[in-house]
């Protein structure tokens, strides 16, 4: 099945069309329990709750992917801005973007569109 047969219309549009969920609706932002954060289309693991923190910002965020490979970056220049995008690595749904103003270790904020994501708490 593909990722257009398996998300609704919005979530494709968020993953596939580079669209964004209106800040402070993701059910993921106030996710405080242990777990792996997935790609919602492919599954691949993308984020660990152990780098989620509060960024303020209305998206859930994230200071470090799981592993280097997890995720892939390109420059947006839409909306008059110049952003880092970040996508799934291996289906290349758009998640978010990374910025510079995330708390250490990595000084990163991978804010990310909980529509994207889809949590797997620890046993």
């Amino acid at each position: 099945m593909s990722c257009k047969e398996r998300l609704t219309p919005f979530e494709y549009h968020v993953m596939f069309e580079k669209g964004t969920e209106p800040p402070f609706t993701s059910g993921l932002l106030n996710e405080k329990r242990d777990g792996i954060y997935l790609c919602k289309c492919c599954k691949s693991p993308l984020f660990s709750s152990k780098t989620k923190f509060n960024s303020g910002t209305g998206w859930p965020s994230f200071y470090e992917p799981l592993t280097p490979e997890a995720i892939e970056a390109e420059i947006d220049q839409s909306h008059n801005m110049t952003r880092t995008e970040v996508h799934c690595s291996k289906c290349k749904a758009h998640l978010g973007h990374v910025f510079e103003d995330g708390p250490p270790p990595t000084g990163l904020r991978y804010c990310i569109n909980g529509i994207c994501l889809e949590f797997i708490p620890d046993n």
